[in-house]
């Protein structure tokens, strides 16, 4: 019986994109690209974006700000640049690009290039390791030179030392520092020490380099020959080429970098007993191979955050990188379209105003605030008059009512001394003290003796 194999599962759209991009980035890794510069965008998180384009093609990028400023100008829209970097796929909008992670701009591009790879190869395979570091000789008897012998460096070279210390021995091989022939020559010079330091010419220490002049004129000390002969030197190399500013691969390669080939000569010719020069020349050479030390942890460091394990995590990091960049220019017009229309309609409302009849209208609201507290005074008036004669009539009453009316037709009335009013001769006992409430005052008394009225005695009171 045949089996009938069932279709796969359906993927989910991020499972499809995922799969896209680990294919995309395993086909293609590290590429480089040529083409102009367009819709360059320098966002405010310090990413940049930007696309690619030549005549029948173009293609989106992205450069994160922990890689463009290594980049040393500033791209501008229109430009022809050299971009290397790897393909990877933007999941939001379901689109490839280039993640940029070098950039030239053409016609210096290639030799930058050059540099850069060559660079890198020589650190993976080591050549720039601090481990690898000779010191120098405290006090050298002999100093190997490899440069022009007509050149200003070698110049430079023999006053400091003539200066410093005359009793150091100088043992030069001339070789061209500039041309085709120079890297070879060069080359060629070093390998000479090394070869014959156990035979009738040993020297201490080996200088290595040139006076300043433009990247194309140092180009020899950047070249694989000249880096491979001074790391398999057998005597310490001290690269001394340019200008401080001037960095080359022989730099990276020697046991010690001097600024410029006079810094060179007092770095090995101290005098004798000046031991805190040397030892201050020994502390600049140690940061600088903290330095190197440094460049190389941050390069592992890239390799490594370049791993195929995490290419998943980092795409979508950058992929929410790049969401949260267009939201926020999203946010950005959205904010602006609100603050135009709220001025708009402020001005609408500005203009409605200073058409407003305002003197008019304040005009007629006078008049009638006067009206209605004409109004409200009359009607006081009348209330206070009508409640006026109510209070009259009041007093009237109470007037009739009150117990001052009734003492003053000749009656008394009889207290206690504390105000109490005396009901009854019941209230009271022989020789207690009365008050006696008048009209017009009081009388004060004791009581002589207390009884009742017989009824044939009683007889109504006149006053």
């Amino acid at each position: 019986m045949q089996n009938v194999l069932e279709p796969p599962p359906p993927l989910t759209v991020s499972a499809l994109t995922a799969q896209i991009r680990r294919q995309l980035e395993r086909e293609f890794g590290e590429v480089t690209v040529e083409g102009e510069l367009s819709n360059f965008v320098a966002h405010t998180s310090g990413h940049w974006y930007f696309t690619l384009k030549d005549a029948q093609a173009q293609i989106r990028c992205a450069c994160w700000k922990g890689t463009n400023y290594r980049i040393r100008f500033r791209p501008q829209n229109g430009q022809h640049v050299v971009c290397r970097g790897r393909i990877t796929v933007y999941a939001p909008k379901g689109e490839y690009q280039l993640t940029v992670e070098a950039m030239s701009p053409v016609g210096v591009g290639a030799q930058q290039m050059a540099f850069e790879q060559l660079k890198a190869k020589l650190n993976l395979e080591g050549l720039f390791a601090p481990e690898r570091k000779r010191p120098l000789p405290l006090i050298p008897r002999r100093i190997g030179i490899v440069t022009s012998s007509t050149g200003a460096a070698l110049h430079d070279i023999l006053n400091v030392l003539r200066r410093r210390n005359d009793g150091v021995s100088v043992l030069l091989y001339p070789a061209p520092v500039e041309g085709v022939e120079a890297a070879p020559h060069i080359a060629a010079g070093v390998r000479w020490f090394s070869e014959h330091n156990d035979s009738g010419f040993p020297v201490d220490v080996l200088i290595v380099g040139r006076g300043g002049g433009s990247a194309e004129s140092l180009w020899a000390f950047n070249t694989e020959e000249v880096a491979r002969a001074i790391a398999a030197s057998r005597i310490p190399v001290i690269s001394a080429v340019g200008h401080e500013i001037d960095v080359t691969i022989a730099d990276f390669v020697a046991d010690l970098r001097a600024p410029t080939p006079s810094a060179a000569a007092e770095m090995v010719a101290a005098r004798r007993g000046d031991v805190l020069a040397h030892v201050n020349a020994r502390a600049s050479a140690l940061a600088k191979s903290m330095r190197i030390r440094w460049l190389q942890a941050r390069n592992r460091t890239e390799s490594l955050a370049h791993h195929p394990a995490f290419a998943d995590t980092q795409a979508r990091l950058r992929d929410t990188v790049q969401q949260c960049d267009e939201l926020t220019l999203a946010l950005q017009l959205a904010i602006q379209g609100k603050l135009r229309l709220a001025s708009s309609r402020l001005e609408q409302h500005a203009g409605r105003l200073h058409r407003y009849p305002w003197e008019t209208t304040l005009q007629v609201s006078r008049q009638v605030v006067d009206r209605q507290v004409g109004a409200l005074v009359n009607a006081a008036r009348l209330r206070m008059t009508r409640e006026q004669h109510r209070l009259g009539r009041a007093l009237a009453r109470l007037e009739a009512l009150s117990p001052l009316r009734v003492l003053a037709r000749g009656y008394a009335v009889a207290q206690h001394p504390d105000g109490r009013i005396v009901r009854s001769v019941d209230d009271v006992q022989p020789g207690q003290p009365l008050r006696i409430r008048l009209a017009d005052g009081y009388l004060h008394g004791r009581v002589e003796s207390v009884g009742s009225l017989p009824d044939a005695e009683d007889a109504p009171l006149r006053p």
